[in-house]
């Protein structure tokens, strides 16, 4: 019953009678969220966002990031990094609520960050240039090395934004960050801020980092295209997604 409610609050976002603003349904989380769910379900299909057999879905999960805290105060340190959108094999709340962690046997990990007419962030407090970008390649490779799977052996590997087509052409930061090349130069910018005081990152960077940029698929991916890949399937879904996505 209260789901019920919530269902038809929801309801009424963007209607004259609306009890919450249209933001609170027609954003980006939404968006990601019913594509996601429409890939879920489909069996031998070809797509970036294509799942592999068992793997599942989640939104809102947080990435372990290389650069965690040493001690109480590190000023260099950073916090876990949202994900908008995780696709693959792997558990949630394993060592922490929200903590996303590879599953055993992992094939398949892919990151998704959903944007609607804004940019990819530029940097964090204590790193101005550690891009959206950068850092949540960081983090899948951090990832692999917590649960000590090498890159080479992930058979669907990659980071994705997704985002409207006239962004994508029109706001140049999006290509640049995307660059392989240029993610590599800024997380090792990134690791050359601790000098020589920890090893460990160097180490990191050599024998993880660079495999997993390597192994990995970074690429832009619009609204447009993915909603009309779905019409071409499901003509149904497509024209309900592409009201929504106009919504």
């Amino acid at each position: 019953m209260t789901l019920q409610r919530i269902s038809r609050i929801l309801g009424t976002a963007g209607e004259h009678d609306a009890v919450v603003p249209p933001t609170m349904l027609y954003n980006e989380g939404w968006m990601l969220r019913i594509v996601l769910d429409w890939f879920s379900r489909q069996t031998a299909f070809h797509h970036d966002l294509a799942f592999a057999s068992g793997a599942g879905w989640y939104t809102e999960g947080l990435l372990p990031s290389p650069f965690l805290p040493r001690s109480r105060g590190d000023r260099l340190a950073e916090s876990h990094t949202h994900a908008d959108g995780v696709v693959g094999h792997f558990k949630v709340g394993q060592t922490g609520e929200g903590d996303v962690s590879l599953a055993d046997g992992a094939k398949q990990f892919l990151v998704l960050e959903a944007k609607m007419f804004s940019r990819l962030s530029r940097g964090v407090t204590h790193a101005r240039e550690y891009n959206q970008a950068a850092r949540n390649v960081a983090c899948m490779a951090e990832i692999l090395r917590l649960k000590g799977v090498r890159p080479e052996e992930m058979d669907s590997f990659g980071f994705h934004v997704l985002a409207p087509k006239s962004q994508l052409d029109g706001e140049p930061s999006f290509m640049e960050f995307l660059d392989k090349d240029h993610i590599r130069q800024t997380v090792a910018a990134r690791v050359g801020q601790y000098g020589n005081a920890v090893k460990r990152l160097s180490d990191w960077y050599s024998e993880w980092f660079l495999p997993a940029i390597d192994k990995a698929v970074v690429k832009p991916l619009s609204w447009e295209g993915i909603l009309d890949v779905i019409a071409s399937a499901d003509k149904e879904a497509g024209m309900e997604f592409r009201d929504f996505y106009e919504q």
